[in-house]
């Protein structure tokens, strides 16, 4: 477990930082961005549980914000890095968690037949912007994987815990007794 015993080292005044494995790198490269869009995800995420969920999202939720940090670290070694230092990283079981999750809260909150608007209860609202936030970080991996190797389940995990951040929002209105705001393509 690291121990920050400091919080700032003035090492990235000079607009680089440390990759995991030591590398230093622009901070704007890519894989910092990357990683960077993984913990804003992680940021949204812990907002909409601030506003208050139902209890069923809570729990889960708290394992996904861990799992995200499985993801950032996952993120931020190279691969060449990763058998020296064996950093946590995203794996196929947690992608099938969130396919479980899926699996069960989809029944509950009915198949869809319109096109819904983000929306509804505040909770929902801002499972909703997590969502477009874990979009972004996909599209983001997704350059990154055509430019150097990557954990490829990375990608995997980041679409379906998209899907399945969609299905908690949808469940949160459900569970809250808010109808669903639907897309009215005639207005």
């Amino acid at each position: 477990m690291p121990r920050l015993t400091k919080i700032y080292t003035r090492g990235g005044d000079d607009g680089t930082t440390s990759l995991g494995g030591g590398q230093r790198v622009a901070k704007d490269a890519l894989r910092v961005q990357v990683y960077g869009t993984v913990d804003e995800l992680n940021s949204q995420i812990g907002v909409a549980l601030a506003v208050g969920l139902c209890e069923r999202l809570r729990g889960t939720l708290g394992e996904i914000q861990n799992e995200l940090f499985h993801l950032g670290s996952d993120l931020c070694f190279v691969e060449e890095d990763k058998a020296r230092y064996m950093p946590p990283q995203i794996e196929h079981r947690h992608v099938e968690r969130l396919e479980a999750l899926i699996d069960e809260l989809t029944p509950i909150v009915g198949v869809l037949e319109n096109f819904i608007l983000p929306g509804g209860t505040l909770g929902a609202s801002h499972l909703h912007v997590a969502r477009t936030v874990c979009r972004r970080a996909e599209r983001e991996v997704t350059s990154l994987a055509n430019d150097e190797p990557i954990n490829r389940m990375a990608i995997r995990y980041l679409n379906r815990l998209s899907d399945a951040l969609f299905v908690m929002a949808r469940y949160e209105n459900h569970q809250q007794g808010v109808a669903e705001p639907l897309w009215d393509p005639g207005a």
